[in-house]
């Protein structure tokens, strides 16, 4: 069963709905006249019926029991808001994608943007004029924060009346209708493609937003047996829990198909809660597989996860669920406490040295290790996974709007810091996500912002937000995230990425992505290529990558005075980056060119320097 309306052309359109608790269902047509048409009942809870003299962009919505009428679950568009009728869309585009082979996984460098702020104008089209600059800077896979249909205040400016992160959506099918219609986002992956960027979507199969969120009404979406941040759990468990498995299996394979998307990041599988003998994600996974298999390229999944569990991305046969790849954040967590000194909240877990070397290393910092923040054991080994499977990145939306003011790194740390950040991404083993704008170090702040209707959320959300910094001990509150002011700072200054020391920042990442992309020691994906040590008085992490034909190591001083180290090397090194170098904005480099063994190295404060091996 294809639930929604599926338009099937010449005016005829089947509409399904999943409401296996109901008596009757019935659809309303809403233009040009009103009519209630009923749905047959079908196995398994469905309903369905076909009518004719419907076509695109006609509105409608289901009556449930002869009484209340609500927007389709699986509304493809809502061009009145969550609260208002779902639209008929028809299907047809002009791909000019039919080449398109994808990008594999493993050479994936994401760019993580939120379509709202990305552009001025804010749309999904507003796009497309940008990707021939990300494209010039390396970029192969742009990562769209969600775009399920979210809240807002129709009542005020249309630029304005839509203002969220996009975690907070009710309806998975539909686009945000604020940033585009169907078409426009088909358009977007379209361009991308010629382009030859992958696009990746960020979809949220754990929860509904607080706003507009009727799905109850229709079927037991919800179960009362687990407990969320949001409230009930999905049903992915519980009696008639097959018709949500369903729902977003389907869902998933929409976006891969209809829009053909490259890739599916999931927002925070731990709050996805089955205990079933097949847990949904191996079964979402089995279905994409099998997607794949039928289409002319691979599709991918993505995890967002903080369990530090491999079994996300280990194949079927070895006991997991067989994603493909997932986030690690202890990467982020352990770079980010040694370049800015944070130790409060969850990065009291972190701030050695010696722990990036092992995220370096083992990608986990906690392989079952007791952590104090969580004040237990967690996590453990996952050496029998390629780093390939693993995303890292120094900021993304999450890490940034946690920052009680939502502060980018550039505020925070010295110009210096920002170079060594990225090298520490950029070279490491792991696929690299940069959070927009960060690669020319912008300005603009990325602050949570909502947009709601109903008063008593609005002040649940304040008082939310407030509590969650309780942990890093703020003096002050956070910026109003119902704000439309906190949501027009957050807008990028594109101007920036040719001013100063932002455009040779913005060198610099491009230099590192191309030699992320080029070198034979930096495309190995073997574990036992890569080796790293630490040295907390010295304030250093040394990492070494090696292929069959050649070898880099590379230092990272944490240091803010000038260290001098002896690097561990057999033979001639030749020096190829150096952060601290007048090209890039540095102090002046005091590294040889070239390198003997038992040299005395001197680092400047803040830099990374490469040595190429013989």
């Amino acid at each position: 069963m294809r639930t929604g309306a599926n338009y099937l052309g010449n005016g005829e359109c089947e509409f399904t709905v999943w409401s296996p608790t109901l008596n009757s269902v019935a659809v309303q047509i809403l233009t040009p006249q009103k009519q209630v048409i009923p749905l047959k009942p079908h196995r398994e809870g469905y309903w369905q019926t076909k009518v004719n003299d419907v076509y695109p962009d006609t509105l409608y919505r289901y009556v449930l029991d002869g009484e209340n009428a609500f927007a389709d679950p699986a509304s493809q568009y809502q061009p009145e808001g969550v609260h208002g009728p779902s639209q008929v869309v028809d299907p047809q585009f002009n791909w000019t994608d039919d080449n398109w082979t994808g990008v594999p996984l493993e050479s994936m460098i994401f760019y993580e943007l939120h379509v709202g702020t990305f552009t001025p104008e804010g749309t999904f089209t507003a796009i497309i004029p940008r990707l021939a600059e990300l494209r010039e800077l390396g970029i192969n896979a742009i990562e769209l924060m969600p775009i399920a249909q979210f809240p807002g205040d129709t009542h005020i400016e249309p630029t304005l009346a839509y203002r969220n992160w996009g975690y907070d959506g009710v309806y998975p099918f539909a686009v945000q209708n604020s940033y585009g219609t169907p078409a426009d986002l088909k358009e977007l992956v379209n361009a991308c493609h010629q382009y030859g960027i992958a696009v990746v979507l960020d979809v949220v199969y754990n929860h509904f937003g607080p706003e507009g969120n009727y799905m109850g009404q229709f079927a037991p979406y919800f179960t009362k047996t687990y407990k969320t941040p949001w409230g009930n759990a999905m049903n992915f468990d519980d009696a008639h829990s097959q018709g949500v498995r369903h729902y977003f299996i389907q869902n998933a394979l929409y976006w891969l198909g209809e829009f053909h998307i490259d890739a599916l990041r999931l927002d925070a599988i731990q709050a996805i809660y089955d205990l079933g003998a097949k847990h949904f994600l191996w079964e979402l996974a089995e279905a994409i597989h099998s997607f794949s298999q039928n289409a002319n390229r691979k599709r991918y999944l993505i995890a967002e996860s903080d369990l530090n569990n491999p079994q996300i991305i280990r194949p079927a046969e070895l006991g997991g669920y067989g994603l493909d790849a997932q986030w690690s954040d202890d990467f982020h967590h352990a770079l980010h406490a040694l370049l800015t000194g944070d130790r409060q909240g969850y990065y009291q877990d972190f701030g050695q040295y010696a722990q990036l070397a092992k995220a370096y290393q083992d990608t986990f910092v906690y392989d079952w290790q007791y952590a104090p923040h969580r004040k237990r054991f967690h996590g453990i080994s996952c050496r029998d996974r390629p780093p390939s499977q693993f995303s890292v990145c120094i900021q993304n939306h999450d890490q940034i709007g946690n920052q009680m003011k939502g502060d980018r790194l550039w505020e925070r740390i010295s110009f210096e810091g920002l170079k060594l950040a990225a090298g520490a991404v950029l070279l490491s083993p792991y696929l690299p996500l940069l959070f927009m704008g960060e690669e020319y170090g912008e300005t603009a702040p990325f602050m949570y912002f909502v947009s709601h209707s109903d008063p008593d959320l609005i002040q649940a959300v304040r008082a939310g937000r407030k509590e969650e910094f309780e942990a890093f001990h703020y003096d002050e509150d956070p910026p109003d995230p119902e704000s439309a002011e906190t949501f027009l700072r957050c807008k990028l200054n594109w101007q920036l990425r040719n001013e100063g020391k932002h455009k040779v920042l913005l060198d610099w990442y491009r230099q590192l992505i191309d030699w992320r992309k080029t070198h034979p020691a930096l495309l190995t994906q073997d574990r036992n290529s890569i080796q790293a040590t630490s040295d907390e008085d010295k304030q250093i992490v040394i990492v070494r990558r090696a292929s069959e034909s050649s070898q880099v190591i590379f230092a990272l001083n944490f240091n803010q005075s000038p260290i001098t180290v002896t690097l561990p090397i057999e033979g001639t090194g030749h020096k190829r980056l150096d952060s601290a170098d007048a090209q890039w904005a540095g102090f002046g480099s005091q590294a040889p060119d070239n390198l003997l063994v038992g040299q005395q190295l001197q680092l400047q404060p803040n830099s990374l320097v490469l040595y190429e091996l013989d």
